[in-house]
């Protein structure tokens, strides 16, 4: 059976076995738009299809706006955690990001540690944030 929610992830990256899928929702009752302030809310999953154990240690982003604006955000985990992957386990996560244009992008790394204690980075796509042409003010 295939995987009904592998169809909402719109963007995928692929770094050393790990598989970070981006799903990224426009939220017009979350945004202000006459005050210049759009958000989106971006769905995660992570999945690890290597052989060993891993941990997300940091994550790292680079978040554009449409005025060439960009904002890097270095913090420890994902949402407060720093999850543990066993073979074949995945780990979802739901955050935002607000902007004060109605378009930009994201894209970024996580660092995690393996088994025998190495980092080593995973690529987190990049993926557009485009507030619908209604909503773009």
């Amino acid at each position: 059976m295939i995987d009904a929610l592998h169809s909402l992830f719109q963007h995928t990256a692929i770094t050393d076995g790990v598989s970070v899928r981006v799903a990224v929702s426009f939220m017009p009752e979350q945004s202000q738009v006459e005050a210049g302030k759009w958000f989106w809310v971006y769905h995660i999953r992570i999945e690890n299809g290597r052989d060993d154990t891993i941990q997300l240690l940091t994550r790292h982003w680079r978040i554009s706006d449409s005025r060439g604006m960009i904002n890097l955000v270095d913090g420890e985990g994902v949402v407060g955690e720093t999850p543990i992957l066993a073979p074949g386990e995945s780990h979802d996560y739901v955050s935002g990001c607000p902007l004060p244009t109605p378009h930009g992008s994201m894209q970024g790394h996580y660092t995690f540690r393996d088994q025998q204690g190495q980092l080593f980075e995973v690529a987190i796509p990049f993926f557009p944030l485009a507030a619908p042409a209604a909503a773009a003010g």
